[in-house]
């Protein structure tokens, strides 16, 4: 059942959610890089920042799951769907306790001299790309027009039977044989 097109203040609001995929983005850089702006006064990586990328990656995700479920229209979530959903919120934990870690007691470095280590990246960089990939999964496919028809699927291969020939085999074998008109 294709869902009906959407209207007008769908529209806006789908464009007021992407406006806040974009704001996410800019406060996730500039939590990420404080130098862009003239604001790295510390040679370390403080909670602040930490603070700073995570509200910049929620208020991305958020924007983006909002973006989607206005352009889904209504349509109901399947499989696919769910794992996306589960996929962006794994993703946002997974970088949030690889970027807390040292606050939370996970990492290795104690409180007074914490240093953002290349396994907390890598945790970061996993719980984005993570998120990510929920929001592909996510996002709506293209609903198919009735002139393409059903989509199309892949023949099937017959592969040979690796079981043992009884009896009735053999005579159901014997019954299927085509006589040769030609003789």
């Amino acid at each position: 059942m294709p869902s009906p097109q959407l209207t007008p203040r769908q529209i806006s609001w789908a464009r007021r959610w992407m406006t806040l995929v974009l704001i996410g983005l800019f406060v996730f850089v500039i939590g990420v890089e404080p130098d862009l702006i003239g604001m790295d006064k510390s040679p370390v990586v403080g909670f602040v920042q930490v603070g700073v990328w995570l509200t910049g990656l929620a208020l991305l995700l958020v924007g983006a799951y909002a973006t989607m479920y206005v352009v889904r229209n209504g349509r109901p979530n399947s499989l696919r769907d769910d794992i996306g959903l589960r996929l962006i919120a794994t993703g946002f934990v997974v970088a949030a306790a690889a970027s807390l870690a040292d606050f939370i007691g996970l990492g290795a470095q104690s409180m007074p001299e914490i240093y953002f280590g290349p396994i907390q990246v890598l945790g970061l960089a996993a719980g984005v790309i993570l998120s990510l990939l929920g929001v592909v999964l996510y996002w709506p496919r293209r609903e198919r027009s009735p002139e393409e028809g059903p989509p199309r699927r892949l023949p099937r291969i017959k592969l040979p039977g690796l079981r043992r020939s009884t009896k009735s085999d053999e005579t159901s074998k014997e019954d299927l044989e085509v006589p040769d008109l030609d003789a």
